[in-house]
């Protein structure tokens, strides 16, 4: 039987059906159940007891479930490509509201032939949906987000890790939480597709940033079902759900700093994509501090803050250190486990500085109870090691770094960017210059 408040019943609906159930009965409770007193939360419940014990008490109705779909082209009769067809996609519900690159038979087939798979090639399956990610698929999602056949490889490698558990997509695809998956792509790859690590990295601008990340979104909207407000429920959500693609800017790594790929036991020649569910990056703005002991204090004092899933679970969050930043730090004699680590020791702060009633349901209750007797003046991070802050150097000139919380109890993931016979593509399988 299912539980559920009134803004989210179509969005359990749409899971009980994609799981095989569609006539899963249902109780529905008026919204909301966090943030209010337990009391009233015991009042709605003895308001349903009986329709509860009723429901978990009867057969469940036979469910039909309807034989896929065959594999179908829509022939749209429209006049105007750049009017009457963005409507149609509209109202069909496959948009971001930007517009859309119409996918065409034959812009889809080019697509496809960059991916150097059979269109028929089961990437992944996508919750909530259960949508069958197959090449052909991410293909017609990626010529509507606009990307051009060489940035495929990048695509198939980063819709291969959206499924992995440590990720936890399906919180992300449903959750109020304003998470979406960030790809960082790393390598040599990364100039020879135009992915962005430097000035503006996170966009605008002339680069393939944009529309690789634009398709991951409509891949996760099309294929995994995540229709903004019935079944993707963000309170809020934030920009990053339009296109989230950054690269590493490896070339600013200072000497004796590894990059992502390095650190994950990748060779030299393998590009790579790690897919990790953040919220929007917030500014690190220190102009002033000129050791690296400073700058660092900067940064932990960005990480301590109450209003983050983090302090709750047991996950990873993410520092992207700014060029300037990065060398000062290391100019000092610090390394990226040295780097861990301060942040870890510093970024704290007391447990008194959550609400009571935070401190009671959250911090008092998660991790196991880990916190259920500790006094007030405990301090408290966003993580549980050092080794959950993943540390990378991103952007250009200046002195800003970026602090992107996860929602909580989730894991980045690397995926190797390879060919259909195991071995990576390389700068020299793209011969072109196009999209640069």
């Amino acid at each position: 039987m299912l539980l559920q408040t009134t803004p989210f019943v179509g969005m359990i609906r749409n899971q009980a059906k994609a799981l095989g159930m569609p006539n899963l009965p249902g109780v529905v409770l008026a919204h909301p159940i966090a943030g209010v007193p337990i009391d009233t939360v015991y009042a709605k419940l003895d308001g349903a007891i009986d329709e509860i014990i009723a429901k978990l008490t009867s057969p469940v109705p036979a469910s039909e479930v309807a034989a896929p779909p065959g594999k179908q082209w829509l022939e749209l009769d429209i006049e105007d490509e750049w009017h009457d067809l963005q409507r149609e996609f509209i109202r069909r519900g496959w948009g971001d509201g930007l517009p859309l690159i119409p996918p065409t038979e034959k812009r889809v087939a080019a697509m496809i032939a960059g991916a150097g798979l059979p269109a028929g090639h089961l990437v992944s399956v996508l919750t909530p949906r259960m949508g069958m990610a197959t090449v052909e698929k991410i293909a017609v999602n990626a010529v509507m987000a606009g990307c051009l056949p060489q940035h495929m490889p990048v695509l198939v490698a980063a819709v291969d890790a959206l499924v992995d558990p440590r990720l936890s997509l399906k919180n992300m695809q449903v959750t109020t939480h304003p998470v979406s998956p960030l790809l960082i792509v790393s390598g040599p790859l990364t100039q020879t597709l135009n992915i962005n690590g430097s000035t503006h990295a996170f966009g605008p601008g002339p680069w393939s940033n944009g529309v690789i990340g634009r398709a991951i979104r409509l891949i996760l909207l099309n294929i995994g079902g995540a229709k903004p407000v019935e079944i993707s429920k963000a309170t809020m959500s934030h920009p990053g759900r339009y296109t989230f693609c950054i690269a590493e800017n490896e070339a600013a790594m200072p000497a004796g700093w590894k990059g992502l790929r390095a650190e994950r036991g990748f060779a030299p020649e393998v590009s790579t994509v790690t897919v990790m569910g953040c919220e929007a990056p917030h500014n690190i703005n220190d102009h002033e501090s000129i050791t690296g002991s400073g700058v660092l204090t900067m940064v932990a004092g960005t990480m301590a803050q109450t209003g983050q899933n983090n302090p709750y679970y047991d996950g990873e969050v993410l520092v992207l250190l700014g060029p300037e930043h990065a060398s000062t730090i290391a100019a000092d004699g610090f390394t990226k486990d040295d780097v861990r680590r301060i942040l870890f020791e510093q970024a704290l702060i007391p447990m008194s500085r959550w609400s009571p009633e935070n401190i009671q349901r959250r911090l008092r209750r998660f991790l196991n109870g880990r916190h259920k007797d500790s006094p007030l003046d405990t301090l408290i991070g966003p993580v549980q090691r050092a080794d959950d802050i993943v540390v990378t150097v991103v952007g250009g000139p200046g002195k800003h770094s970026m602090y992107l919380p996860t929602n909580g109890k989730s894991w980045s993931v690397t995926r190797p960017i390879l060919k259909q016979d195991g071995s990576p593509w390389l700068p020299a399988d793209f011969p072109t210059s196009e999209g640069k």
